[in-house]
This record gives C-alpha cells, sequence and structure tokens, in this order.
C-alpha cells in the first residue's frame, strides 16, 4: 500500500497557501565527495506497484536551473547505510510492530549496514550504531517511553543523526517513525522551524528521508490539528529529500508490512547520480530535475542537489 507524498504535498501548499546522544563510533573512513561534484540517490518506480525497468544513463535528462547538463556517473546502487529512528513519544503500543520491522532488518542484503536509534530530548540515543549484523539491529529495538519524553522534536533529532551521518560514498536512508508532532518548537507556523533545516542537511548528506506515522502518546497527542499539522510536515520533508511518508488518516496503521515492502522495493531500484556543478569556492545547493521517457516508470530524487566546494 502506498500513499503518494507528492500529492500530500500538493495539499500542504494549499493548506499553508535530558539524554545526550551516544558518540558515533564508524568503521567507514570518511570519503567526502570529489571537489565541485554533486551527487543525488534515484528511486525508479513502476507504476502499480509493478517492478520498475532497468533505467540506463541515457534513459535520464537532467536540468539544473534551466541548463540542460550532463550526467558524469550513473551506475546501479550497492551499498547502502539505513538508520531506523523511534520517536520515543510514540504510544508503546507501536511495538505490536516490531516484528514487522525485526523482518525488514533481517531482509536486507549483506551490503546495507542498519543502525537504531531513537528520538529523545530532540537529539538522537544510538541503540545500535551501523551495523552489517542485522541480528544485533532488530535486537536494539525497545518500547517507547512514550509520554514520559514529551517536549521532544523528531526533527531537531533527525538533524543531529544527519551531522554525524558516515560520508562512506555509500547511498544513505534514514526511516522515521514518528507522528511528527514537534513538542518543542511546534510554534503556530504551517511549517515546524527545522523541517527545512533537515530536509537540508540530508541533501547535503545525499541521503533519503522515510517515514511511517504512528501517533504519539497522550491526550495532546490525539488533537487532528496536530496530527495534521504534523503529517504534512513529514510528508514536506520526505517529498523534498526524495522519500516518501506512508500513513492512512489519523489512525493508527493495522501492520507496518506494507509500508516496508514497499520501501524495500524503493531500496532494490535505486541509482547514484553524479553530475558537475558550477565552479565555486563554497558548496552550493542547486535545483535539479530528472526526465525519462520510459514508459510506467517514476523516478524519486530530492529538489535540490550539493555541489562540492572545488577547492
Amino acid at each position: 500500500m502506498r500513499t503518494n507524498s507528492r500529492l500530500n504535498w500538493m495539499a500542504l501548499a494549499g493548506f499553508f497557501s535530558a539524554l545526550v546522544a551516544l558518540p558515533f563510533a564508524f568503521a567507514a573512513e570518511r570519503q567526502p565527495a570529489s571537489p565541485g561534484m554533486a551527487a543525488m540517490t534515484v528511486t525508479a518506480v513502476g507504476k502499480k506497484d509493478a517492478a520498475p525497468a532497468a533505467v540506463n544513463k541515457d534513459d535520464i535528462q537532467l536540468t539544473v536551473g534551466k541548463e540542460r547538463k550532463q550526467i558524469a556517473s550513473w551506475e546501479r546502487a550497492g551499498k547502502l547505510d539505513l538508520a531506523i529512528l523511534i520517536d520515543d513519544s510514540l504510544d508503546p503500543s507501536v511495538a505490536g510492530q516490531w516484528n514487522d520491522v525485526r523482518a525488514f532488518i533481517a531482509a536486507q542484503p549483506d551490503t546495507t549496514s542498519i543502525a537504531v536509534g531513537y528520538a529523545y530530548n530532540s537529539t538522537v540515543y544510538v541503540a545500535q550504531d551501523f551495523t552489517s549484523d542485522h541480528a544485533l539491529a532488530a535486537k536494539a529495538l525497545r518500547i517507547p517511553r512514550g509520554y514520559y519524553s514529551g517536549g521532544s522534536s523528531p526533527y531537531l533529532s533527525v538533524i543531529d543523526w544527519l551531522k554525524r551521518w558516515p560520508e562512506s560514498g555509500n547511498r544513505g536512508s534514514l526511516l522515521l517513525i514518528s507522528s511528527g508532532i514537534d513538542y518543542f518548537r511546534g510554534g503556530f507556523g504551517p511549517v515546524y522551524p527545522d523541517v527545512d533545516t533537515a530536509v537540508s542537511q540530508a541533501q547535503k548528506a545525499n541521503v533519503n528521508l522515510w517515514n511511517i506515522y504512528y501517533p504519539g502518546s497522550g491526550h495532546f497527542a490525539r488533537s487532528m490539528f496536530l496530527v495534521d499539522k504534523g503529517q504534512l510536515n513529514l510528508s514536506k520533508m520526505t517529498l523534498e529529500t526524495g522519500g516518501e511518508s506512508y500513513y492512512l488518516g489519523f489512525a493508527a496503521p493495522v501492520s507496518f508490512k506494507p509500508y516496508l515492502d514497499e520501501l524495500q522495493k524503493h531500496l532494490s531500484n535505486q541509482y547514484l547520480l553524479s553530475f558537475s556543478g558550477d565552479t565555486a569556492k563554497k558548496g552550493k545547493y542547486v535545483t535539479a530535475r530528472l526526465k525519462t521517457e520510459l514508459p510506467d516508470v517514476e523516478l524519486l530524487y530530492a529538489n535540490q542537489a550539493y555541489v562540492q566546494p572545488s577547492q
């Protein structure tokens, strides 16, 4: 079952007219992208839930701004750094979904490193750092603290993890399981204050953000206004980073399995694209657009790419 986050963002446009995180100990050495180059992870999606056809470099047209650009490289993505971030303010009943999440973790190929963390006090408690031992990652799942971890922002937690993301050269994905409600810096505006920062950090690190909605704990989390606002902000964040957001109304999903099955299909049909940006001493974000004339193939990708400094 699939929710189209592009349609969700169209709806959004109309609507809008005290723990310290554990330090990371990454095994992979940091390997920044080449100077003056930009990298994007592109997901090929088949129409009507069909498996997408293979996409070759000649099948893609790239436009940056208003200029047609040459694609430097286009290759089927291999290694993946996959993070699962669980909002600790969720209703504890979400733990009833952990068997599906464990099955999803176990189904990942050996080329995928998995980490599990908890969004708590607007930061990340890393229960299991990135590891290729998928059984070890699955053991890090626990019952969320629920109401007692209120006063936190899942978006600040996303930012916290992205700032410490390994620059391994691999594609990256972060799955956030959250209600999307910002209990810390919510404010009265339509967009939470840290959503755009989370988007730009993910684009800079070339990490796709995905979300599965689940209700928060406590009476405050049942507000229809706040739930709607949370879901729309999650849709904005995932759409602009090349991912998707999954939910059916305001209720808790009966099962995560349809969402995780679709996510697995997406992760299995990704490509790494790179292109040369304009020469600049400082890094910059550019608006990139991809087009393919392949029938029954849709491309998911971030709406901006980060060009590394030329020096």
